[in-house]
């Protein structure tokens, strides 16, 4: 009988079989565990913020048991770095004053349109902004360089836009303000809303009446003309 790791004269030679890996497989399955992870803790601290969150909540939404959830992050403060990078990123790229057009009609109804879409979107990523601010707001220190000159670019345009008079005399800065606090309106007091509209948020025929008024009141405001702008919805 041939046996052991010494191959011996007249037995068969035997061939052993590469071990064949799905790496394909494996990867698709820690991407859907990781969505998961994202929405459960998305959803954590959009309620409780980074403090009243915890592991054991988020693996449980996640539909982990929490040492499963250890083997895929770090810790919850990693976790909610990630979580806050992707909003803060997310807003930087989506709210720049830029496009085709130079009109100030159309790149401010282009700027509120993308907001509040990202809003009726993505409510309660949108709401963990708002949570950290009331809890103190440390964990934004980082973010606040990039945002502050941001703006500074975009109040110098509106200001440009003043001294042409394509806009009405305002103050800038206070009109970017106030574009943030009427489209964050629809995520920190969705509920609120909800109720005194008699109809969800999730309806894309009430989300365009919004975008339409929204639009319709700042230019107002602005002292210029509605524009018939086409921007896509977010899918």
């Amino acid at each position: 009988m041939c046996a052991g790791a010494i191959a011996l004269a007249g037995c068969p030679k035997i061939h052993y079989m590469t071990k064949i890996t799905r790496p394909d497989k494996s990867r698709r399955n820690r991407t859907e565990v990781m969505s998961a992870i994202r929405r459960a803790a998305i959803s954590e601290f959009s309620q409780h913020g980074f403090a009243g969150a915890s592991t054991q909540a988020i693996a449980e939404r996640a539909g982990l048991t929490k040492s499963s959830l250890h083997y895929y992050i770090a810790d919850k403060e990693s976790l909610y770095a990630e979580v806050l990078g992707d909003l803060m990123a997310s807003w930087a790229r989506l709210l720049e004053f830029e496009g085709e057009s130079d009109e100030p009609a159309e790149i401010l109804a282009q700027y509120i349109r993308q907001k509040l879409r990202f809003t009726f979107k993505n409510p309660e990523l949108s709401r963990i902004f708002t949570t950290e601010l009331l809890s103190g707001g440390h964990r934004l220190a980082q973010f606040w360089p990039d945002a502050i000159a941001s703006t500074n670019s975009k109040v110098e345009m509106i200001e440009g836009w003043v001294r042409e008079g394509r806009i009405r005399t305002l103050d800038a800065r206070l009109l970017i303000m106030h574009m943030w606090a009427m489209t964050q309106y629809y995520a920190d007091y969705a509920m609120q809303a909800e109720k005194m509209l008699g109809t969800s948020l999730r309806s894309r025929e009430i989300q365009e009446h919004v975008l339409d008024e929204l639009v319709g009141f700042v230019l107002a405001g602005c002292g210029v003309a509605p524009v018939h702008d086409s921007v896509p919805a977010s899918k």
